[in-house]
């Protein structure tokens, strides 16, 4: 474990400014997907956050949350509620509001990072690396692109399996009120052949 250290401190970074083309304010999916990369790849990336993580083990017990907390920081920049963040992303709400509050550690550095991007300001830590580790880099963003496809996709889906199931229950509601009004009527009706036997029986 020294050892590992001992390397990892070694590595050398060069620093890499980051444009401003990001959408800091999505409108679309497509954008809010992009914010929500460019805050993880920010963040993990980060002159300070990486040099840290080299050597400190805290880094692992935050990293699982950065995903959530950069697509909650995103999908608010949207216009989303915390309620339909939570949703979406399958968390509660409390979760949500503390990450955008920046109560837990993925929340507060997410935020950080969003700041730097808006003022132009975030700068990435690239490792000089050998080319064999380049291109085992290449493979492996590569990777990470497929993924991030099939995991917009899968949301698409999911998005368009919860409207279809609204629709179906919208259709089943105006049914549902159809029939009481139809079941209404026939009340009606079977009254007013009653009344009407009544009056035409030979004894009224």
């Amino acid at each position: 474990m020294a050892e590992q250290e001992g390397a990892l401190s070694e590595l050398k970074l060069r620093e890499v400014t980051v444009p401003v083309e990001v959408p800091v304010k999505p409108v679309s999916r497509r954008e809010i997907k992009q914010l929500e990369a460019m805050l993880i790849i920010g963040t993990m990336f980060r002159p300070d956050v990486l040099r840290a993580a080299l050597s400190k083990e805290e880094f692992l017990t935050w990293v699982d949350s950065l995903a959530v907390a950069a697509a909650a920081l995103a999908m608010e920049k949207a216009g989303y509620t915390v309620r339909q963040i939570a949703e979406e992303l399958g968390r509660t709400e409390a979760t949500i509001r503390r990450h955008l509050r920046g109560e837990t550690k993925a929340g507060k550095l997410v935020r950080e990072t969003y700041e730097m991007l808006v003022r132009g300001e975030l700068k990435l830590a690239v490792p000089i690396v050998s080319p064999e580790a380049e291109e085992e880099l290449k493979k492996l963003q590569e990777q990470v692109r497929k993924l991030e496809e099939e995991l917009a996709g899968l949301r698409e889906e999911s998005e368009k399996l919860r409207r279809e199931n609204e629709e179906l229950r919208e259709r089943v509601a105006r049914l549902e009120e159809a029939a009481k009004r139809a079941a209404e009527k026939i009340g009606e009706a079977e009254a007013a052949l009653r009344e009407a036997q009544r009056l035409l029986s030979p004894g009224a």
